[in-house]
C-alpha cells in the first residue's frame, strides 16, 4: 500500500511517501481502508522531534523504521478483529489510528466511532484530536457552564475553531482572539466577539472572564490572570512555547489558584460519539483551511510549518464513498 514516512527528524524534507506493508489489526483492532486524514500538532511535532518526548512515541534517535506519519483519520472499515463488538467491514468511521497517512490504517475499537452522515469523509478526518482537545478542556477540565464567560485564544487554529464552537454548544459567552484575516471566519462560527490581536491587547481590557483557553502561548501567565475573575481559570493548551511553558504550568499549578495546569486529552469512543450527535445536530462544524492529496503530503507538512493555517490541513488519500 502507498503510505507517507518520516525518515528522521527535520523539515518537511524528512516526509515521503512509499510502499509499505498493509497493516494487521489486533484482537480489538479496525482496520480502516483510509479516505482523508488529517495533520495535528503533534504532528508537525513529530516531524521536528520536538519538544523531545516526542520522541519517546516516535523513536529515538530517529524514527522508527517505517514510520507513517498521521493520528486522524477518517474512511470505511475493512477488516475486524476477534474481539471487536461496534463495527463491522464497510462501516464509515472516524478517529485517532497512528499511520493514518496511508491507504490503510489501523485503530483500537475504542478510539473510532460511527462517522456523522452529514459530513464528508474529508470533514470527518478534520475532527478527532483537535475537537476532542476543545472537548476536554471546556467540559472537563473547565467546567464550563452556561453563562460563563470564556476567551478562546488562538481561535482560528484547529482546536480554537472547535472550541468556540464547543463553548457555545455549552452555553459559554464566547471571545475569540485571532489575526484579523480570521476575524470574520470566527465569528462566523459562533464567537459572540472577536479580538484582532495586532489591533487590541486583551490582557490589558477591563473584561474579565471565567476561563481562558490559551492555545497560542503569546502572553506570559501573569497577563493572562490580571483578565480573570476572582474564580477564574487559565487552562493551557499548548506547547508551542516548548517544554518551558509546559513545566512552568505545571509548577505555578501547584502554587496559583487560578493556574490550571497541562492536560493530556486522550481519544475515547463516548467522546467520538458526542463530537458526532454535536455534528449531527449542526452545532458542530469542521473548519478546513486546505486539502492536499495523499502524494503531497510533504508540502501539507510545509505549509504548517509556515504557522498561517486557520483550522486544519487535510490528507485526500482516497475519493468516493
Amino acid at each position: 500500500m502507498k503510505a507517507v514516512v518520516q525518515g528522521g527528524y527535520g523539515s518537511a524534507d524528512v516526509i515521503r511517501l512509499t510502499e509499505t506493508d498493509r497493516p494487521v489489526p489486533g484482537d480489538d483492532g479496525v482496520l480502516v481502508r483510509v479516505r482523508a486524514a488529517s495533520l495535528a500538532a503533534g504532528d508537525y511535532f513529530g516531524m521536528r522531534g520536538r519538544p523531545f518526548p516526542i520522541r519517546m512515541v516516535i523513536g529515538f534517535p530517529g524514527p522508527k523504521k517505517g514510520y507513517v506519519v498521521g493520528l486522524d483519520l477518517a474512511g470505511r472499515v475493512e477488516a475486524v478483529g476477534k474481539d471487536v463488538t461496534r463495527f463491522k467491514p464497510g462501516d464509515a468511521v472516524f478517529g485517532e489510528g497512528r499511520g493514518a497517512c496511508a491507504e490503510y490504517a489501523c485503530a483500537h475499537q475504542d478510539k473510532l466511532a460511527h462517522k456523522p452522515h452529514n459530513v464528508t469523509f474529508e470533514q470527518a478526518a478534520a475532527v478527532p484530536t483537535s475537537a476532542l482537545a476543545a472537548l476536554h478542556a471546556l467540559r472537563d477540565h473547565g467546567r464550563v457552564q452556561p453563562g460563563r464567560k470564556v476567551l478562546i485564544n488562538g481561535a482560528s487554529g484547529g482546536v480554537g475553531t472547535f472550541a468556540v464552537q464547543i463553548a457555545k454548544v455549552l452555553g459559554a459567552e464566547v471571545t475569540g482572539v485571532c489575526s484579523p484575516a480570521n476575524v470574520d471566519m470566527v465569528r462566523s462560527i459562533g464567537a459572540d466577539h472577536v479580538i484582532d490581536y495586532t489591533s487590541e491587547d486583551f490582557t490589558r481590557g477591563e473584561l474579565r472572564y471565567d476561563l481562558i483557553l490559551d492555545n497560542v502561548a503569546s502572553h506570559p501567565f501573569a497577563a493572562y490572570r490580571r483578565v480573570l475573575d476572582s474564580g477564574g481559570t487559565l487552562l493551557p493548551s499548548s506547547g508551542h512555547a516548548g517544554m518551558g511553558y509546559v513545566v512552568t504550568a505545571f509548577v505555578l499549578s501547584l502554587f496559583v489558584r487560578q493556574q490550571g495546569r497541562p492536560f493530556v486529552s486522550t481519544p475515547n469512543h463516548d467522546d467520538l460519539n458526542a463530537l458526532m450527535e454535536m455534528i449531527e445536530a449542526g452545532r458542530l462544524a469542521p473548519v478546513i483551511d486546505r486539502t492536499y492529496p495523499l502524494t503531497e503530503t510533504a508540502d501539507a507538512f510545509r505549509y504548517l510549518d509556515l504557522g498561517h493555517a486557520h483550522g486544519k490541513v487535510v490528507i485526500v488519500v482516497a475519493k468516493g464513498e
